[in-house]
């Protein structure tokens, strides 16, 4: 599984990084023939609040699976995303057992 990291006008700290490879490493978990990760990161109106906007998009065989969250920090948007993914994956992987 090859793990892409996007940050949008912002640099990402070493920490910021492992926490999401860790995070997202999970969802194989879930979902065993993941082909690629991307997560793109991006501050949106610096001085709000709720202003950290995480994507993910996973790569399966045949599809592709979105997801985006916004919070107060990175960490926490990256929670929710790998969680709802999590769900997404498991659906995917009913359907591909029912054909």
């Amino acid at each position: 599984m090859e793990i892409k990291i996007q940050s949008i006008h912002f640099d990402t700290t070493e920490k910021l990084q492992a926490f999401i490879e860790k995070k997202v490493a999970k969802l194989e978990k879930a979902y065993e023939d993941i082909q690629k990760v991307e997560v793109q990161l991006k501050v949106v109106k610096p001085a709000t609040a709720l202003n950290k906007e995480t994507a993910i998009t996973v790569v399966v065989p045949g599809s592709k699976l979105y997801v985006e969250k916004t919070c107060d920090t990175f960490e926490e948007s990256v929670d929710e995303c790998v969680d709802s993914m999590k769900v997404q994956l498991t659906k995917f992987k009913e359907k591909l057992r029912k054909h």
